[in-house]
């Protein structure tokens, strides 16, 4: 019982510590533990082959517990007291308490949050569809079912479920794959040169601009090619066009023949919290900015904190896509060399 509560406590995931390893292999190992003493009255025979007979069982209805040798041999060499139990040697202690420490262990990892029994479950990064014909999982080019070929034709048992080796297969390719794009420099993909507009432009000239090189958003920077502002076509649609009747869309400014504000000046426009990021970064740290802070354009600074160039979704994507594309490439080339 010590050596199954170490498994059962300590390591959790071994197939060796699943209920059904710790109920079959101590109720086979005790039954034939028993019968061996029984039958065999050379104690040293019994043992030797209530053990063998015990792993032997335990292999075949797939129950193997270390532990269940010891039951087998203390069935055998347990002495005259256990010999007068018989087979309720099977019942009461080892039945018995073969259920206590499953059940303990159980209420454990419930309330330390770990996951007991480890049986087998669905991957957490993508959809997985378990069937005979094998799994699709994240992992390019293998399934499930060639996990479990390859451990069917080992000739041992390895202390690690099909579910478990392929998650690590598949985190193991993940940390490669984040490294490989934090190889990848915001500089590597960033639109270049950038197109910019001053702080004291009119509203009309930033409009201009944002129509005639179709871009959605204009970086605006000082005498000094620094980053003070962004002004994108939403600021110029909903700050002002309302408000003034300053209408950005047309060529024409027909705020003229509407309206005698003023055209409002880009400073007035932008939106003076810009989000920056240095050329030198890892594209890996556009993704929360992107992902869940919502931006769409991202001015890169380069080593004097001066524009140098600008990144929207579309580059993140196409630089994602030739990254992705050449990490693909790499083991054929090398097959090739």
């Amino acid at each position: 019982m010590g050596a199954s509560a170490v498994l059962l406590f300590a390591v959790p995931a071994s197939p060796l510590a699943q209920p059904w390893s710790i109920i079959g292999g101590n109720l086979v190992s005790a039954t034939v533990g028993v019968a061996c003493a029984m039958l065999i009255a050379n104690p040293v025979c019994a043992a030797a082959l209530a053990v063998a007979l015990s792993i032997g069982f335990m292999f075949a209805l797939r129950c193997v517990h270390p532990p269940s040798g010891a039951v087998a041999l203390t069935a055998v060499l347990g002495g005259p007291a256990v010999h007068a139990m018989g087979f309720g040697f099977v019942i009461a202690p080892i039945a018995f308490q073969s259920g206590a420490l499953l059940a303990a262990a159980i209420v454990y990892h419930a309330v330390t949050g770990h996951r007991y029994p480890h049986s087998a479950h669905a991957a957490h990064h993508a959809p997985a569809q378990d069937d005979d014909a094998g799994t699709i999982t994240p992992i390019p080019g293998v399934t499930r079912a060639d996990i479990k070929a390859v451990l069917d034709r080992r000739d041992e048992i390895l202390d690690i479920v099909p579910d478990d080796l392929e998650s690590l297969i598949r985190d193991t390719q993940m940390l490669a794959y984040a490294r490989s794009f934090r190889d990848l420099a915001c500089a590597d993909i960033m639109s270049r040169p950038v197109v910019t507009v001053a702080a004291s432009a009119l509203a009309t000239s930033a409009r201009d601009l944002l129509k005639d090189h179709d871009v959605k958003a204009l970086p605006v920077t000082d005498d000094a090619q620094r980053v003070i502002g962004i002004v994108t076509r939403s600021d110029l649609m909903d700050k002002y066009s309302t408000a003034t009747g300053f209408d950005v869309s047309s060529i024409t400014p027909r705020w003229l023949k509407r309206s005698t504000a003023p055209v409002p000046l880009v400073r007035s426009l932008m939106s003076r919290h810009v989000r920056t990021v240095d050329a030198s970064a890892s594209i890996a740290d556009l993704m929360p900015i992107f992902a869940t802070w919502g931006h769409h354009h991202i001015p890169v600074l380069n080593a004097d904190k001066k524009l140098a160039g600008m990144i929207t979704q579309s580059d993140l994507l196409a630089g994602l896509y030739r990254q992705a594309h050449r990490v693909q490439m790499r083991p054929s080339e090398t097959a090739a060399g």
